[in-house]
């Protein structure tokens, strides 16, 4: 009977420690899904970010190539007929070429091999102008004959050739970045794939493990049941104490097996509701603390009385912060996701009350002290998202309220203007600014900049960047320490399907 006792204990304890193993394996997996889902999603937004890049980089190059072919078309037409409407053709998009080109240039600044390539454009670029220029003016004061010689000397039919050419090399180049860009993404997509697909593996291999551990279990114990049923009557006793034993183990196996369960599903709501308790018992201990040295002064070491009064309420304090923190940035990353699977509206937006009633929301702040939220002109009216245009300049107004400069009374002025199909709105104000080195970093999740003096988890920029991709826009700042910022947000005029980003 002693070695049926022993076998029942002995799968006792092996039973636990295959269920703890189980269930820390399954926790693992799931912690590791998590993981694998956060860095997907980052990747994701962050080679969405790169092919949006090289989109503006290509429809620039389009329309450069669109104005210079139309120049010339409106030049030959000028030589071969004279008449004034092919010269204004030619003047309007003749203008347009620098400020494209320079645009292009701008946005190509982080490569160096567009950069150099986007140089000799500029180089052709200024002496094809100067030979359009001079024909031009040769047929404006009637000397068409000598326009026409010049034009059969100056070349610039190779010159546009190698234009074109190094223009077409360009594009190229920006074709094989987004296929550079978009064969990562598809690596990233398949490798979460591959890791979820691990973990949903090994979730149910620990599922089945735990099944037949119980299973093998339940069928040990029905058989040193049977072997404690054919022993001698005079045993009985013991048999039923041993039964007994045996049935307060099972029941510790299934309170053990639900404490875990408990846990792994609600680990945070434990740490909080333990923690006040923790602090409840810490406040008991200094009142006892207090008692002693009235009493006895002798008993209380220092240690004690450090411990009390200063090691337990600081450590339970950084406990409920972390703990605080952590449940802010859950429910934020929440309510980003809510966000981004909500369906944009699109309907006509005044924006100048957008901002009279960001400014009415922030007026008794804006009061206390002494701050304007200014606008500037007009602001030109867009077809969008109208709960997505009052949260994206909500976040940006209220950020200059609240990093205000306190030497000064607070400014935002906001101005807009339309440039082709897009509307451009400067959020301008005289706060404490951003180093330059943090203008990127600013609109990334949970990151923030400067003196951290103000509440918040850095999630603000990082929704409004969010928020201005979904509706086919992007936003920059432009800042100098100390001196301000201004939040530049370029949106498309009317919002379409076409126009937003997928999030």
């Amino acid at each position: 009977m002693q070695r049926v006792i022993q076998k029942v204990d002995e799968n006792d304890r092996r039973l636990r420690r295959l269920l703890l193993l189980a269930m820390s394996l399954g926790f693992l997996a799931l912690i590791g899904a998590g993981v694998a889902a956060w860095d997907s999603v980052a990747t994701t937004a962050r080679y969405n970010t790169l092919v949006d890049h090289s989109y503006q980089v290509r429809a620039g190059i389009s329309e450069f190539q669109i104005a210079l072919e139309k120049s010339e078309t409106a030049r030959r037409g000028y030589l071969l007929a004279g008449q004034p409407m092919f010269l204004d053709t030619y003047r309007s998009n003749a203008a347009a070429l620098t400020p494209q080109l320079d645009s292009l240039v701008r946005e190509t600044a982080d490569n160096p091999v567009q950069t150099a390539a986007l140089a000799k454009v500029r180089r052709s670029l200024v002496r094809v102008q100067a030979s359009r220029d001079r024909s031009m003016d040769l047929v404006a004061r009637g000397r068409i004959v000598e326009a026409l010689s010049a034009f059969d000397r100056d070349g610039s039919i190779y010159t546009m050739r190698a234009l074109r050419m190094r223009l077409s090399a360009i594009d190229a180049r920006e074709v094989d970045l987004l296929r550079s860009r978009a064969a990562v993404q598809k690596a990233s997509a398949s490798s979460f794939l591959a890791l979820l697909g691990g973990a949903g593996i090994l979730v149910i291999v620990v599922a089945v493990v735990s099944l037949v551990t119980v299973l093998r279990f339940t069928r040990d114990l029905g058989e040193s049941s049977a072997k404690l049923a054919t022993l001698n009557e005079s045993l009985e006793d013991q048999v039923s104490e041993r039964t007994t034993d045996l049935s307060r183990a099972n029941d510790e196996i299934q309170r053990f097996a639900y404490i875990v369960s408990h846990d792994l599903r609600s680990p945070l709501v434990n740490v909080m509701g333990f923690t006040a308790e923790l602090e409840t018992g810490t406040k008991a201990i200094a009142e006892l603390v207090d008692r002693a040295e009235e009493v006895a002064p002798d008993i209380v070491t220092d240690e004690a009385r450090f411990a009390a009064r200063e090691d337990l309420p600081e450590a339970i304090g950084f406990i409920r912060t972390s703990t605080e923190k952590m449940d802010r940035l859950i429910n934020a990353i929440l309510r980003l996701s809510r966000e981004g699977r909500r369906v944009i509206t699109p309907e006509p937006v005044d924006m100048v009350a957008v901002v009279d009633n960001i400014r009415d929301t922030l007026q008794h702040r804006l009061d206390e002290l002494d701050g304007a939220v200014l606008v500037s002109g007009t602001l030109p009216g867009i077809t969008s998202d109208r709960l997505a245009i009052e949260q994206v300049l909500g976040n940006v107004i209220e950020n200059a309220v609240k990093y205000r400069n306190p030497a000064r009374p607070i400014r935002v002025t906001v101005t807009g203007h339309v440039a082709g199909a897009r509307a451009i709105f400067d959020i301008a104000d005289n706060g404490r600014g951003i180093d330059p080195r943090d203008h990127a970093r600013v609109f990334d999740l949970f990151r923030r900049s400067g003196t951290q003096d103000q509440p918040g988890e850095g999630i603000g920029l990082a929704h409004v960047r969010a928020l201005t991709y979904r509706l086919g826009g992007t936003i920059d700042v432009a800042s100098t320490l100390g001196e301000g910022a201004t939040f530049r947000i370029n949106l498309p005029v009317k919002f379409t399907e076409t126009s937003g980003l997928t999030t």
